[in-house]
């Protein structure tokens, strides 16, 4: 009797283990931040991240699901089971880190500076003054930095990127602080009225990993060798020659380091 019921219990326990493995992979990002995170001409999600997580779910074995998830909702969304990571370009930080727990980094990025040429901002250190205005998107590392080190500038917090970037385009705001790509991207559009400083002013880069709930060893392990892999195979570098080739010839003549 003792066997039998042990014997379904263990068959009971492969059975929710295999369900559990065959359910789909939900994948967190906010698809506000091409060409990383976005949505396609049909709707649906595309990018690198979205490739980058489709090959993870291959990686694993499992169905992605995509789930597009406003900025400051990512982390509670994790938190709360709703989804099971996230990739969103999200930067590695301390203060992250006491929430949620993080792989090995996929990529590295630094912030830059998008300003309107008529602000005659030429380094960080000019926009550290009384007389002017530091546009940021809420709860990023542009939005930490300018709290932490523009003491003396006006800092103005936007819930999105293009609200602060119509502040510099406008006039209204001296400069954007944001990832080197996305202050890329705008000057690219506005080379007219915008200028863009893409050379780090940090003291070390900032790093992008994927975002894994609290104490979930198992599913770490799992995210870090697929990221380890895909460093070597060359996933990463087509996800950068896709999505990425006019930037990274941009910051190649520039000398400086890409995200991948």
């Amino acid at each position: 009797m003792f066997k039998k019921a042990f014997l379904w219990m263990i068959a009971l326990l492969f059975t929710m283990l295999t369900a559990a493995e065959n359910k789909p992979l939900v994948v967190g990002m906010e698809l506000q931040y091409p060409p990383f995170e976005m949505s396609g001409k049909d709707g649906k999600p595309t990018g690198v991240s979205v490739d980058l997580a489709k090959a993870l779910g291959k990686h694993l074995g499992r169905e992605i699901k995509i789930e597009n998830i406003a900025w400051d909702g990512l982390i509670p969304s994790l938190k709360t089971e709703k989804v099971d990571l996230i990739i969103s370009s999200m930067t590695i930080t301390e203060e992250r880190g006491k929430t949620v727990d993080f792989s090995i980094p996929y990529a590295q990025s630094n912030l830059a500076i998008l300003t309107n040429k008529k602000a005659n901002i030429k380094s960080i250190g000019d926009l550290n003054q009384k007389n002017k205005k530091v546009a940021v998107k809420k709860g990023t590392t542009g939005h930490i930095y300018a709290r932490e080190h523009l003491k003396n500038a006006d800092v103005l917090v936007f819930d999105k990127e293009n609200t602060a970037v119509l502040e510099v385009i406008q006039g209204k705001a001296d400069g954007f602080l944001y990832d080197q790509l996305t202050v890329y991207k705008n000057w690219a559009n506005h080379k007219d009225s915008l200028a863009a400083l893409l050379k780090p002013f940090q003291k070390n880069p900032e790093y992008w990993g994927v975002a894994i709930k609290k104490g979930d060893r198992d599913l770490k392990k799992k995210v870090d060798a697929f990221i380890k892999q895909a460093k070597s195979d060359g996933t990463l570098d087509s996800l950068s020659k896709k999505y990425l080739s006019e930037a990274r010839k941009t910051f190649d003549e520039l000398g400086i380091p890409f995200f991948f």
